[in-house]
């Protein structure tokens, strides 16, 4: 593949994922006007968000599959239509029923617009010398969403006084997403790994292969932990910000505690861009279990250190920045270590079933925190678990086997 043909692919899918995991990053903004609009707890609409990244993860193994068999492009551009549809009765919802009917359709068209499609593509595309770096700026893409979009979520919604105006500004801005997939074509690339031989590999052998190597049921265990770091600061943080008061005032710069907490979801974002591209870069250099054992150590002592610190405007921010640098590191890390050790063939069905371990996390960790919160009144225990499960994680990565496995289907045209 030509150098501008690969970048191509690298700069659409950064733009895929800036406005596919920007907009649904941006929905705890709306986690307070929304629960009082509609008089129920915060636990609704939790529960609501949780369960689109539930579905979002179930789904991606099937739309894993469907992109190694079609191509990417073509599921790219069909989950983005879900995507839309599922902004549009979430603008216009009137009730619980279509609460959770908006986010059922939003975590479905985004399993097939999100990291697993994404950066199967780019480890299609991409030479392998250059895989490493085109894997982490594309990540980043989801990072610059949050640092562009989740501000821009809390000041429109602070302009308009009102979340549907909002929520439809976002809905036309994730029309995008359909037309970017274009230029996330992988079709020759699939259609050459297959004529290599590893085509020859049916599903079912691929998933029975996979699941006898221990080293892949742990990452589809830790990959839990990070998908419930995740959807419950993601989901939770800005309320938690509001609850507490704490607001900022600097330089003539006044931000509400609300707006504090776009800011701060925004910062992850930003440190992120960073960070995504930093670890996967040494994921080129170092083993990649060892990273990701080491990132997720970082994370418990970064969650210990907001619990145990004062809370301020600075405590957040300084929170907000360190656990951004930690924040989607995981992805590329994860994602290449798959295609690294079962090859391009089924790459993308495989990240598939490793995100929905992402996403059962992201499921408790975004209900919890709503029902822990509508039972206790605080977040407390929520902190204390996020810390728990970190150190667990590195636990579990530390003991993965990287290495390729010897057979045909993973010796053909290898990922870095």
């Amino acid at each position: 593949m030509t150098s501008r043909s690969y970048w191509t692919a690298v700069w659409c899918g950064f733009l895929v994922l800036t406005i596919g995991l920007g907009v649904r990053q941006s929905f705890g903004i709306f986690l307070k006007p929304v629960s009082a609009e509609l008089h129920v707890g915060r636990e609704l609409f939790s529960f609501g968000t949780a369960l689109s990244m539930l579905l979002m993860g179930a789904v991606a193994p099937l739309s894993g599959r469907l992109c190694d068999r079609f191509g990417s492009a073509i599921t790219i551009a069909g989950g983005g239509v879900i995507y839309v549809l599922g902004m549009v009765v979430t603008a216009v919802m009137h009730d619980g029923f279509m609460l959770v009917l908006g986010n059922i359709l939003v975590g479905v068209g985004l399993s097939a617009a999100s990291f697993g499609p994404v950066l199967g593509v780019i480890l299609r595309v991409a030479p392998p010398a250059k895989a490493a770096l085109a894997v982490g700026i594309c990540s980043a893409g989801g990072s610059f969403g949050q640092f562009f979009i989740v501000p821009l979520a809390a000041v429109l919604q602070n302009y308009f006084g009102d979340w549907r105006p909002t929520m439809w500004a976002l809905t036309g801005i994730a029309v995008l997403m359909i037309f970017l997939a274009a230029g996330l074509n992988d079709s020759q690339q699939i259609a050459a790994s297959r004529r290599a031989g590893g085509g020859k590999q049916s599903t079912g052998e691929a998933l029975s292969e996979a699941f006898a190597q221990r080293s892949y049921v742990l990452l589809v265990i830790g990959y839990f932990v990070c998908g419930f770091h995740v959807a419950f600061v993601g989901g939770h943080l800005p309320a938690y910000i509001s609850d507490k008061g704490i607001g900022l005032s600097l330089f003539g710069i006044n931000l509400s505690p609300a707006e504090l907490g776009g800011w701060a979801i925004g910062m992850v974002g930003l440190f992120n861009i960073a960070g995504a591209i930093l670890w996967s870069s040494m994921g080129g250099k170092y083993k990649r279990k060892n990273l990701l054992t080491l990132l997720y150590l970082l994370r418990s002592l970064v969650f210990l250190g907001f619990v145990l610190a004062p809370l301020s405007a600075a405590s957040v921010l300084i929170f907000a920045a360190a656990l951004g640098f930690l924040w989607l590191g995981t992805v590329p890390l994860t994602t290449s270590l798959v295609g690294y050790i079962f090859g391009p063939v089924h790459l993308t069905m495989l990240n598939g079933i490793v995100f929905f371990g992402h996403q059962v996390g992201s499921f408790f960790g975004g209900w919890g925190g709503g029902r822990l919160y509508d039972l206790q009144g605080n977040y407390d225990m929520m902190w204390w678990i996020s810390i728990a499960l970190g150190l667990v994680s590195a636990l579990l990565h530390w003991p993965i086997v990287e290495e390729r496995l010897a057979r045909p289907a993973a010796a053909v045209a290898q990922p870095a």
